[in-house]
């Protein structure tokens, strides 16, 4: 099914009718796919319990699934004493059934039963575990208390955004058709060389009244932007955090408005979609828009990246909610203090015990369920040292889990990225253990290039570094360039825009007194706070601007840009948006307009980036004879680099055996306030200097070139604050 015809049907056949249309067309044998050839047959009660049907269950298969004329139900605790299975009908507030799952039925540490002759469209489900209370041990089993479902495919009462999640004072789960028909299991397998990848939160992308789109802040609504992505030319889009989480958490407010967990950084349901992400309600069939969503950007050549969160949970320190981990194996799913009190290395009040072999087992679990069900083609970890800790917290030589990720054989193929850092103080980029395997976000290569490019050309020999591959950082358990994820904004900091238009953030709106966020952002506003009508300052902002991007897709390592960031999109100095659901975190498209030149640049250098391989990789060695990677001063003779070097030059060489000639760019960059005389490299014979970019000339002028524009003097000054990038001709 191509993307027009999908969106045809999301927009003219509505969401009900087109879940209609989309099921006819399935194959009955779908539904029970990936649950194994046992699970196909057709299973017989052996008991009855309070007037149900039951046998023992499937233990291979954890949560609830849909069996031929059952449904298969498996719960695993260490320290629990008995399991009860909790039903209720839709939206009910009490239990229509209370199912004590037989010792019998247990196996090991597992409770698994079937139960016949339930629909499951007309039921919801949750768990009873007791064992021992005992605090300052961890433990707290309460059977009064309800149990969600740790790998529940869905959760009730998370449809409409914004209101309260929970019935009754806890969380339910529903059991999920698994009938997606995939009309292709293609996957772009994009090599991280030629990855730029796409950060964007699902709602704020188009829940602006400016993006024209028909469901705006779904998947639905990106969708219908696969085309501009793919004139952007951006080869994956990274998914701020989409399994199910409760925006209404935290109860904050600001002025009377109520603030929330925009960003979903803390996880109520690892196996369950967001459904407030959904353009329509899809009960029972929860992850069907989210499916056609990373069906059709696959079908399109985009390649879809999930932020997880594996550090801690929704349930927080002591004082939090009591859903789901807290009543199974407190002790076990948590790193605990002597006194049976949580320690907090997220930053969010809690922090999962990832080497514990039953959490390391969840999480492969996990990942394992997204690649194989959602077909998903990367993950990025948010404070990903953390999964490196030990059960008190330090750090290990050879975390299990990161090493089982890396040779897991189901996410053999899918990006895995870290966030080499955590709330805790673990700084780990460039000595994260990788194992061959593992790529960062390069947070020095963010650092440095902001401050390079604001004027501190002092960082002219750590820049170089950073411009090159930051091959000073991953050698030894990395696997060279494709380790550095490269970036200057994510949507933890300024946007772009801001970070050329604020010296300081402005989270007032946050309701903490402007305390939240970082207070190192190495920005600088031009010579005005924020929006001003000064046209000087605006068009040095955008040439800053300018720079930047060009900088970014002229370095090794896969660049990773901000969604908005491309045509200047701000969150008016506010570098903590995490609680913002209004036109402080929503993109403004109108600014696509305001600033389409802007754009037709940042485009353009994307592109750019993309036609010359060069630059992200070491080809074979150019018959010219050139190095492959130079880097000097102005003077192509001086390859000394200090800290009063007031200009770089980075130059890449190499033979494309594609279309049988050598690739060779070189970019200086002048981040000084003056301009500088430089002197062009000398090319073999045969060869010429064309110019590409220039990010000096005015609005009116030409920054880019489609061809390459003959530079006739090899001696020339090179303009203020200006990036030029040139190729041989």
């Amino acid at each position: 099914m191509k993307l027009n015809d999908v969106v045809e049907d999301l927009i003219s056949l509505g969401r009900t009718e087109a879940t209609q249309y989309r099921e006819h067309k399935l194959e009955t044998d779908q539904q029970y796919q990936n649950m194994g050839l046992a699970a196909m047959q057709q299973w017989e009660p052996t008991d009855t319990i309070n007037g149900f049907q039951v046998r023992p269950g499937n233990y291979m298969l954890n949560g609830a699934n849909e069996m031929p004329g059952a449904v298969n139900f498996t719960m695993y605790s260490l320290g629990a004493t008995s399991c009860e299975l909790v039903l209720f009908h839709r939206k009910e507030k009490e239990p229509f059934a209370v199912i004590p799952i037989p010792d019998e039925y247990r196996v090991g540490k597992v409770w698994s039963i079937m139960v016949f002759g339930l629909n499951i469209e007309d039921f919801e489900y949750c768990y009873h575990l007791d064992g021992p209370w005992d605090p300052k041990n961890g433990l707290l089993f309460d059977k009064t208390k309800v149990i969600l479902d740790p790998y529940a495919k869905a959760v009730v009462g998370q449809r409409k955004w914004g209101e309260s999640k929970e019935v009754n004072g806890s969380y339910h789960a529903r059991v999920v058709h698994n009938n997606f028909h995939w009309d292709t299991s293609h996957f772009p397998n994009t090599p991280m060389e030629d990855s730029i990848i796409y950060e964007m939160h699902v709602r704020g992308f188009t829940k602006h009244p400016s993006s024209g789109v028909s469901y705006p802040g779904t998947f639905a609504g990106i969708i219908e932007k696969i085309p501009y992505l793919k004139e952007l030319g951006v080869t994956a889009v990274e998914l701020m955090p989409i399994f199910e989480f409760d925006e209404v958490a935290n109860g904050h407010t600001y002025k009377g408005k109520k603030l929330y967990e925009y960003w979903g950084y803390n996880t109520v349901a690892f196996y369950a979609p967001n459904t407030s992400y959904a353009a329509s309600a899809e009960y029972n069939r929860e992850g069907r828009e989210l499916k056609e969503t990373i069906q059709l950007l696959k079908e399109n050549g985009i390649e879809v990246i999930l932020d997880v969160v594996f550090n801690h949970t929704a349930e927080g320190n002591e004082h939090g909610p009591y859903i789901s981990f807290k009543g199974i194996d407190n002790n076990i799913y948590y790193m605990l203090t002597p006194d049976g009190r949580y320690y907090n290395f997220s930053g969010c009040g809690n922090t999962f015990n990832c080497n514990h072999p039953i959490v390391l087992q969840f999480i492969v679990d996990c990942l394992r369920y997204w690649v194989t069900r959602y077909h998903v083609d990367g993950f990025r970890f948010d404070l990903a040292s953390i999964l490196g800790r030990d059960e008190l917290g330090r750090p290990m030589e050879d975390p299990p889990l990161l090493e089982r990720l890396a040779f897991d054989p189901i996410l053999g193929n899918v990006k895995l990225i870290a966030e080499a850092w955590d709330a805790g103080g673990m700084y780990q980029v460039g000595n994260f253990p990788a194992y061959n395997r593992w790529a960062e976000w390069n947070g020095k290569y963010r650092d440095t290039i902001r401050d390079f490019l604001k004027g501190n050309f002092w960082n002219a020999p750590e820049a170089a570094h950073r411009i090159t591959g930051s091959m000073d950082l991953y050698y030894g358990v990395y696997k060279g360039y494709t380790s550095s994820v490269n970036f200057l904004t994510c949507h933890d900091g300024f946007t772009l825009y801001d970070l050329y238009s604020y010296n300081d953030k402005h989270n007032e709106r946050n309701g903490w007194d402007n305390t939240d966020g970082s207070n190192d952002n190495r920005s600088w506003n031009c010579g005005a706070e924020g929006d001003t009508t000064d046209p000087a300052v605006n068009a040095l902002r955008f040439k800053m601007m300018r720079n930047a991007i060009a900088v970014l897709m002229c370095s090794r390592g896969t660049p990773m840009v901000y969604s908005g960031d491309e045509f200047g999109n701000t969150q008016f100095g506010n570098n903590n948006g995490y609680c913002q659901d209004n036109e402080i975190s929503w993109l403004d498209w109108r600014r696509l307009e305001k600033n389409r030149s802007y754009f037709e640049f940042y485009k353009y250098m994307i592109h750019f980036r993309r036609s010359h391989p060069v630059i992200s990789r070491e080809l074979k060695p150019a018959k010219c004879g050139l190095e492959p990677v130079m880097v000097c001063s102005g003077d192509p003779d001086n390859h000394d680099i200090t800290q009063m070097t007031k200009m770089l030059g980075v130059m890449y060489s190499g033979y494309r055996e594609d279309i049988h000639k050598d690739d060779i760019v070189y970019m200086l960059v002048n981040p000084f306030w003056e301009p500088q005389t430089v002197r062009m490299p000398p090319l073999p014979k045969g060869f010429s200097w064309g110019v590409c970019v220039n990010t000096a000339l005015d609005q009116n002028g030409v920054w880019t070139h489609d061809r390459p524009v003959y530079l006739e003097h090899p001696v020339f000054q090179i303009e203020a604050r200006c990036v030029m990038v040139f190729t041989a001709i």
